[in-house]
Parts: structure tokens; C-alpha cells; sequence
């Protein structure tokens, strides 16, 4: 396989608009043939997808998701830009695979990396730094090494960076954007919940064994 040089990603993402993770991926798929990369951003939507994300997107639908079994629900808010493309078949299937995904990922609590709060990157920073594999280690080697987790952490607490369940091969990023490419129009997932049948409740669990010896063996 070809290197992939950054000069090379960067010659992408001028020629197209697409991300720079998108450019990467585009080129190891086609061996670093930037001609073919382009096509096969066009053919996935993600070129046209990056092009329109600047748009205002404040139309669209909330969807839910109910569970087998009915102890796991989730609602789910996906914007696009006009009434129309919100009607439709494909928006509407993707909001309901979004919806499935949320389901399917009780660990993810945010739509993307910029929406975690700083205290939470935080806390997750001073967990790593706190390993027992660090110990002893210089301080500059150990800022690197967690830089490289937390930036890996923070994914898993995302949405957006979570494989699709559907397609493995994809991230829920890219299936919206070749949703968004297929439509014409700038798609964004804004906010989603999450529902745990009992979750926050406490239940209270007989000790049926302290209560016969409190009453002195008596029944």
C-alpha cells in the first residue's frame, strides 16, 4: 500500500472539502490514487456532504426508538434544511438506524467530541494519568501517552465516532454524510436521550435472614 503523506491528504481536502480524516481514509481505500479517492468520495456523499455542513440545518424530525422488550427507549433529534427532505423515505430510515445505534450504545452519552464538557475530559484525563503503567515514567512521556487515550476515550463517549452497527466499515459520521450527499442538504444529529426501564430507582432488597435473627429465630 501506497504511503499516505499528509501533503497528499491535504491535496485531497483542497480539491474536494472533505474532512481530513475522510481524505486519509479515501486514499488508503485507493491505494493513494487521488483521482480515485475523489470518486470515491463522490460515491459515498461525503465530498458534497462537507460542502453543505456550513448550512443552516433547522428543519428535520425527532424520532424514537423503542427496544425488544420495551426496557430500553430513545429519542432522537436529526436537523436538515428544508420540510421536504424531512419527510422523506431516506431521512426518515436514517433517523430511525441513528435511533437503533443510541440504542445499541448505552456507554455513549454525547452526539460528538466537542460537546463533552471540559470537567468531564478532565476527570477522564486524571483516571489515565493515574494508571499504575505510568508510574515512573517522565512527566512529558506521560502527557503523550494519555494525549493519545483520552483522544480515544473521548471517541468512545461519542456518537458520531461510533461504528455502524449496520456496516461496521462505516462510523455514524460517515453514514450521515453520505446521507446528507445523497439529499442535497447540510444533516446534523443535535441531541438525543436515552431511556433505562428502572434506571435512577432504588429498590430495596429484603434480608430475609437479619430479620429472623433480629425477631430471635422466631417465625
Amino acid at each position: 500500500m501506497a504511503e499516505i503523506s499528509a501533503k497528499l491528504v491535504k491535496t485531497l481536502r483542497d480539491k474536494t472539502g472533505a474532512g481530513m480524516m475522510d481524505c486519509k481514509k479515501a486514499l488508503s481505500e485507493t491505494n493513494g490514487d487521488t483521482d480515485k479517492a475523489i470518486e470515491w468520495l463522490r460515491q459515498k456523499g461525503i465530498a458534497s456532504a462537507e460542502k453543505k455542513a456550513g448550512r443552516t440545518a433547522a428543519e428535520g424530525a425527532i424520532g424514537s426508538y423503542i427496544h425488544t422488550g420495551a426496557r430500553v427507549g430513545v429519542l432522537v433529534e436529526v436537523n436538515c434544511e428544508t420540510d421536504f427532505v424531512a419527510r422523506g423515505d431516506i431521512f426518515q430510515e436514517l433517523i430511525r438506524n441513528v435511533a437503533m445505534q443510541i440504542a445499541a450504545c448505552p456507554s455513549v452519552d454525547y452526539v460528538k467530541v466537542e460537546d463533552i464538557p471540559a470537567e468531564v475530559a478532565d476527570r477522564e484525563k486524571q483516571i489515565e494519568m493515574g494508571r499504575d503503567d505510568l508510574a515512573g515514567k517522565k512527566e512529558e512521556m506521560k502527557e503523550r501517552i494519555v494525549s493519545g487515550r483520552i483522544g480515544k476515550r473521548l471517541k468512545e463517549m461519542t456518537l458520531m465516532d461510533q461504528p455502524y452497527i449496520k456496516d461496521t466499515a462505516m462510523t455514524v459520521s460517515e453514514l450521515v454524510k453520505q446521507v446528507a450527499g445523497k439529499v442535497g442538504e447540510n444533516i446534523q444529529v443535535r441531541r438525543f436521550v436515552r431511556f433505562n426501564l428502572g434506571e435512577g430507582i432504588e429498590v430495596e432488597s429484603a434480608d430475609f435472614a437479619a430479620e429472623v435473627a433480629a425477631m430471635g429465630g422466631a417465625l
